[in-house]
């Protein structure tokens, strides 16, 4: 290889370092040429091995995405050639983890999977458990109104989680403040139904864990108060904003046909025109009593997710109402099944922090209750037992259709529990959402899919 200096210039080191003064001198830069051996060939072998793309690492950790994944990028310029999400960064084997626990401990271990939406983690278990043991009917009203309550709110706490932080990697903080602000109150109602702000295990077969006594309806009042008021600013912000429009409208489109090929649910199915939603399609907990629409838009890209979104929080709101109103006309009433060899004989969230039996409580099953003493105890060491058999049940999480297999060797453990995750399946729509368009709009797709790598990965 023979190098040769453009005018003139002085010859660098033997390092091909310049000195400052060179660094700035027009006239220092050198021009290289090469000649003999085998150079065409290796020239002619890197064309053909694209060596003209960058490939560039988009993670593991990036925005959008509440959790760790990492997208291999291909890029030419800033156009993105090929897309190929890497995930399992997040891998806490929760489906393995369950087969070493009691039926009602899976409730705690599932909702762990997609954090930002657990109830629904704990109601498709709970409604499969339920389905194999031929309870699903026994569930007494109160434990069902309140098992609606929970997941529309969880619903609308996940819409605002996907809009706040979507808007944020984009510039617009406000969106993430004010979702985050909106969320607390409905976390302030989780907190008064189960004692916990997440990982409740609150839906759990049988029924529920506890009850909203009236200092956690006042609660309920205010988090609906808040929301009726609050929710419309969304709508005001970016309904109509130039700037957010820009980024959103004809960006990672998919339309009903590429959504139905790779197995996409949720808002972005919905986004393409189809009312795709298993409260209707497959009604559990009296679904088919509540009034609600299912929202669709026509544009197929990331705006219209984004208006999917939005109607789907209202009409939650809507639902979440409904629900108030009932609970209000079966106060006192059980939400848990009338079976001592299902239900334990628990009375939580008496004492002053909403956790806890009371010690009158307490006090019956150690010192005046036997019976009720050895249910406890056997409930608690060694769980109650499912007859042997297999279920699966689908329903409509945030992100799309979330489904739980749970088969049973009539154990007091599952045999296996499998979880359907929407963003497992969504996540593969990304080179089809990305490919051919600009690296800023990786973004922008992703937080039109909304994934948890809780349970993507799971």
């Amino acid at each position: 290889m023979s190098t040769s200096h453009a005018h003139g210039a002085t010859p660098t080191s033997p390092t091909g370092a310049l000195s400052p003064e060179q660094a700035f001198s027009d006239a220092s830069i050198p021009e290289y040429s090469s000649e003999g051996g085998d150079w065409e060939a290796i020239v002619d072998a890197q064309h053909a091995g694209r060596a003209d793309r960058m490939i560039i690492n988009m993670g593991p950790a990036h925005p959008s995405t509440h959790g760790v994944m990492r997208l291999c990028l291909e890029m030419d310029g800033d156009i993105v050639e090929d897309l190929r999400p890497a995930i399992g960064y997040l891998h806490t084997g929760i489906e393995k983890t369950c087969e070493a626990r009691t039926w009602t401990q899976g409730s705690a271990i599932v909702t762990r999977m997609d954090y930002v939406a657990p109830m629904f983690n704990e109601a498709a278990y709970t409604f499969a458990v339920e389905e194999i043991m031929g309870i699903a009917e026994r569930i007494p009203e109160r434990a069902q109104i309140l098992r609606v309550l929970a997941m529309e709110l969880c619903r609308i706490a996940s819409h605002l989680v996907a809009l706040g932080t979507g808007g944020n990697e984009l510039g617009g903080s406000t969106l993430l403040t004010n979702g985050l602000r909106e969320r607390e109150y409905i976390l302030n109602v989780f907190e008064a139904m189960s004692g916990l702000r997440m990982n409740h295990a609150y839906i759990r077969p049988g029924g529920v864990s506890g009850d909203l006594d009236e200092e956690g309806m006042k609660t309920l009042d205010v988090c609906l108060d808040w929301l009726e008021k609050r929710l419309p600013d969304f709508s005001k912000m970016l309904d109509d904003n130039p700037i957010f429009k820009k980024r959103f409208v004809d960006v990672a489109y998919l339309d009903q046909t590429g959504c139905m090929a790779l197995g996409i649910t949720g808002p972005r199915i919905k986004a393409a025109g189809l009312p795709l939603d298993m409260r209707k399609l497959e009604p559990r907990s009296g679904y088919d009593t509540y009034d609600f629409d299912i929202p669709v838009w026509h544009t197929s890209d990331a705006y219209g997710c984004y208006r999917i979104r939005y109607a789907e929080m209202i009409e939650s709101l809507k639902i979440a109402k409904q629900a108030r109103d009932r609970l209000y006309q079966c106060m006192g009433e059980r939400f848990m099944i009338d079976d001592p060899k299902l239900a334990r004989p628990a009375h939580l969230k008496v004492m002053a922090d909403g956790q806890g039996n009371s010690y009158e409580h307490v006090r019956e099953i150690m010192g005046q209750d036997m019976e009720k003493l050895i249910h406890h105890f056997k409930l608690v060491t060694e769980g109650f037992s499912v007859p042997a058999g297999q279920a699966y049940v689908e329903l409509e999480s945030p992100k799309g259709v979330i489904g739980c297999h749970v088969v049973s060797d009539g154990g007091t453990h599952p045999y296996r529990v499998h979880m359907r995750d929407p963003g497992f399946h969504n996540i593969q729509a990304l080179p089809v959402l990305c490919e051919g368009g600009t690296l800023s709009d990786v973004v922008v797709a992703i937080s039109s899919l909304d994934p948890v790598l809780g349970g993507v990965d799971r």
